[in-house]
Parts: structure tokens; sequence; C-alpha cells
């Protein structure tokens, strides 16, 4: 079942309605897993970043080893096209995804003569600014990029990050504060994390465990650009517990206040909220 409905696909040069097959059985991607994807956003008429996040999902495919065959600029353009075949102001979750099709030495390695290639939309709404979210611990951590490409935007890693989730909503929580492997604070189970303290923002600092995505850039430089303190720091969990209000940054829903960490309780706080109305009177700027 798809994550949300309208669907349209772009594949092997034209676009397609609905959730169409692209992936065969013996495909690499499709049985060792080497897939990678971005997310980007069109909502209110408006694609922030849409070039960014082409760009990631190229730097992706190199990084898993397979190879990109598509322009940056060349997804964003078929995009806009795509776009087209939505009704005006439908939130659209913009999806770019690349995968190995042949299998080389010992079928492992992923053949860099051939890769697949699509872009799936998907109409998704927007979080409302009431949407908030909760947070607990979870057993599971973020890998290094010794054992994991955490470098990449890949399929592979978010097996992982379900079992975060599922531990998560098995203790009636929404979301999980994850640890990196020395356990420190290093995102959410889906995406980056913020917390603010006497009037400062703070976030985990990238060390190469989990990708430091490009909404977080986004608020970050904006805040800053409002006279806000925003550090990138090692954080633990007690630092978590002590602030004044914690709030994710991701491409799906670019910022949702958290209102609970395990016993701990937080405002839906001026920061956050800050953040929300910075974001937005950007993306409208027409500097996107």
């Amino acid at each position: 079942m798809a994550a949300g409905t309208n669907i349209h696909t772009y594949f092997e040069g034209t676009w397609h309605k609905g959730n169409v097959p692209i992936m065969r059985a013996a495909d690499h991607g499709a049985w060792l897993g080497s897939t990678v994807f971005d997310g980007a956003r069109f909502f209110e008429g408006i694609f922030p970043d849409l070039l960014a996040h082409c760009e990631r999902v190229n730097h992706s495919a190199t990084a898993l080893g397979i190879n990109p065959t598509v322009s940056a600029s060349d997804i964003m353009q078929i995009t806009l096209e795509g776009l087209k075949l939505f009704p005006k102001n439908t939130p659209v979750y913009i999806r770019p995804m690349y995968w190995g099709i042949d299998s080389g030495l010992a079928g492992i390695l992923p053949d860099q003569d051939k890769t697949g290639f699509c872009i799936c939309l998907e109409e998704i709404p927007m979080a409302t600014p009431e949407a908030t979210t909760t947070l607990t611990t979870t057993q599971f951590h973020r890998p290094v990029l010794a054992d994991s490409v955490v470098n990449a935007k890949a399929g592979c890693l978010y097996p992982n990050n379900a079992r975060m989730l599922r531990e998560a909503k098995d203790k009636g929580f929404a979301n999980a504060l994850v640890a990196d492997a020395l356990g420190n604070v290093a995102e959410s189970a889906s995406a980056n994390v913020f917390m603010a303290k006497d009037g400062e923002l703070f976030t985990p600092v990238a060390n190469g465990t989990f990708l430091a995505g490009i909404t977080r850039a986004r608020h970050m430089t904006l805040l800053r650009g409002e006279g806000i303190t925003v550090h990138e720091t090692v954080l633990g969990f007690d630092d978590f517990r002590g602030a004044d209000e914690v709030f994710l940054s991701g491409n799906m829903t670019k910022i949702t206040p958290v209102t609970a960490f395990d016993d701990t309780h937080y405002q839906h706080g001026p920061i956050s909220k800050m953040a929300r109305e910075l974001y937005w009177d950007w993306a409208h700027s027409g500097n996107s």
C-alpha cells in the first residue's frame, strides 16, 4: 500500500498514472537493497529546495555505489512537468529514486552501466500548524559509516528506523529519540531534532551517523538571520529532558513540535513557532 493517493510515476521516459511496477524480481535493488531516494514537497503552489533534493538523490546513488543517470536539473524539470498532472495547490510528496538492475561480481556489486530511475509523486496532505508528536528512548541506535551507508538516503537504512518506531509505538509514543554509537543523541527515528534552552537553539552536531537534512540547514539559516543563537554540538538525553522546547525537522512536515519525551513535557514554544513562520515566509518569498 502506498503512503499517499492520486499517484503519478515517471518511468522509462514518460509519466504513468498510478503506482506502476518499476522493479523486477531479479533486479539488484529488489534482492540486494541497492535503492536510494529523496523527498521534496510541493504545497501551496511552491516547492522549497527542490533542486537541493534532486542533487542529493544523485549524491546518495554515488555513495551507495550505483550510477546516477539523470542530472539534478533534469530531475527537477521532469518533476515540474509531473506536478502539472495534479489539481492546483494539491499537496504532493516528491520522491526521485534510483536502484541497481544487474549484478556484477558474485552477484553483490551493482552493475554501474545499468541503473533504474523513477520519480513517484503522491498526494499527501501537509501537517497542520497544530500537529505535534511525542518521543521516547529506543534500544536501537544509528549506525556509523564503517558499518552502513549513512551518507546516503538509502532504503536499506530504513528497516532500522522501523524498529525504532515500532518500539516507540509499543511504548505509547509516536517517535523515538535515537542515540549514535557513542550514546549521544543523533536524531529521531524519522527526522532531525532541535531543542531550545534559555532562548538559544541546539541540534546534534553532524558526526557521520545521520543525514544533516536540507530542511534542518534551512531552519538554522533562517533562525540565525533573526538573531537566534544556534549551536551544533554534542547533546545527551539529559539535555533534552532539561530543554524548554523540542521540535523535529524534516521534509515531510517541515517542522513538528514535540510535546513530551517520556515523562518530560514541553510547551509548543516560541522558537518552534518562529521557525515555522520563518520557513513559510521564506518558501513563499520566491527564493526557494
